[in-house]
């Protein structure tokens, strides 16, 4: 990723887009993000196996109890991100989250195109919860803020120093 993709210029314009679509979703991000993650299997049912509880699970995917929880934490964290982006100037999440964010990417083996996926994934739930607002520049405000988020974990995928 270019240093000019990183840096791209989050705007007011943006900002508003993503705000009006997340006050829509707050209030319906467990589902969202469940629907969320269901869909980055659908499109890659190999990242099953890089969460240890669902790698040989035979309980269908909607119905692990691990996934659910974890999917909404991912979800809401990467919308309260795009959210506060402009404002703070930079990815807001606690550095010390994002370096265990990084360091669990880091050793499950998460690659770009993981990321590409993911990526597709949340603008698609996006849409789909907010199709009457969906459009291009919201689709590219959500993906400015999505790559930023990466940016930050990428820069954070290392080795655990604990």
């Amino acid at each position: 990723m270019s240093s000019s993709e990183v840096n791209k210029v989050f705007t007011e314009e943006q900002e508003a887009l993503v705000v009006k679509a997340w006050a829509v979703m707050k209030k319906n991000s467990a589902e969202l993000g469940l629907q969320f993650f269901l869909k980055i299997f659908e499109i890659a049912p190999s990242a099953k196996n890089l969460f240890s509880y669902l790698k040989d699970s035979p309980v269908p995917l909607e119905q692990n109890p691990k996934l659910k929880p974890h999917a909404t934490t991912v979800f809401v964290m990467t919308c309260e991100s795009a959210v506060q982006l402009r404002k703070a100037g930079k990815v807001t999440v606690k550095e010390s989250d994002l370096k265990r964010i990084g360091a669990i990417h880091f050793k499950t083996g998460v690659v770009n195109e993981h990321f590409e996926v993911t990526r597709f994934a949340l603008l698609e739930t996006i849409k789909e919860a907010v199709p009457e607002m969906w459009s291009p520049e919201m689709k590219n405000a959500w993906g400015v803020a999505y790559d930023q988020l990466v940016a930050a974990i990428k820069f954070e995928m290392k080795p655990s120093s604990t």
